[in-house]
């Protein structure tokens, strides 16, 4: 285990957007964990490969917050815990809370009274926090900003390429879809037919000087679709480049992006339907 977050705070201070980073960055998450059940996650995500994992233990595990310490050293031999504290003032956590018309944890009198006691209930966690975040003036994406240079890596933003058959359907749940059945197709080569994108032969065909310069073009513009998508606090962005059969040009042009853009972002690759028989190109 490389990782291990407790993620804390008061009621509408962002725990939930801090929640949601953190599994977009990679971490396993469980929501609303009490401590002494701490080491035995940790175990099971150990046993199953999972390197990091983040939990949420907060005012509504208050009546477990007694054994904390015990908590913390019986998890200490296997990683150093990170404290995650978020908080604000009361008159936006107030205004915060508000809006979700929920019953706060405390159910005191008043949200006023309940932020009190909760503040007092999350002392002894707030007192271990290795980062005290106040949200008070941070929109939901520039907690995540924040969270991302606290706990995300240098390649936490993922660009998934996708190769598919126009004839098979085109996917639902790309952020972009491309169109290359402009460029040469190796279906209409008898030799080539039976071959992929994968093949050297069939890569020289499609790639044609004129081509080529069509695919630097395409590169171009997919590399600012990603520039905006990660300005926009994305952490993926999935690309899917269709052909007739999905075996031979959109495969090609998928390995060929793979190849000049592992450099820039992390890149996950997908051939949907080169195995598809011969297809159509």
């Amino acid at each position: 285990m490389q990782r291990f977050v407790i993620v804390s705070g008061l009621s509408g201070a962002g725990k939930t957007t801090a929640l949601q980073a953190l599994e977009e960055f990679g971490y396993f998450t469980v929501d609303n964990l009490p401590p002494q059940l701490w080491a035995q996650t940790l175990e099971s995500c150990k046993a199953q490969g999972l390197e990091k994992l983040a939990v949420v233990s907060d005012a509504r595990t208050r009546h477990f917050l007694p054994g904390l310490e015990e908590a913390f050293v019986s998890v200490q031999s296997e990683v150093e815990p990170e404290v995650l504290f978020l908080e604000a003032d009361d008159d936006m956590l107030i205004r915060r809370y508000g809006l979700t018309r929920r019953t706060h944890p405390m159910q005191e009198p008043t949200l006023a009274a309940d932020l009190r006691e909760e503040r007092l209930v999350l002392e002894s966690l707030r007192s271990k926090a290795s980062v005290v975040i106040d949200t008070t003036q941070l929109s939901a994406r520039a907690l995540t900003d924040k969270l991302r240079g606290l706990f995300g890596t240098d390649n936490a933003f993922t660009l998934a390429l996708f190769s598919f058959g126009f004839k098979h359907g085109a996917p639902r749940d790309a952020d972009l879809v491309l169109d290359v059945r402009g460029l040469p197709n190796p279906y209409w080569d008898e030799k080539l037919r039976p071959l992929s994108g994968f093949d050297q032969a069939v890569r020289e065909y499609v790639f044609t000087p004129e081509a080529s310069a069509f695919y630097h073009v395409l590169k171009g513009f997919i590399r600012s679709s990603l520039e905006l998508a990660q300005k926009a606090g994305r952490t993926s962005y999935t690309v899917a480049i269709g052909c007739t059969g999905g075996r031979h040009r959109s495969v090609s042009v998928v390995e060929a992006l793979a190849s000049d853009l592992a450099g820039v972002v992390s890149v996950a690759v997908e051939h949907r339907d080169v195995e598809r028989g011969e297809g159509g190109g």
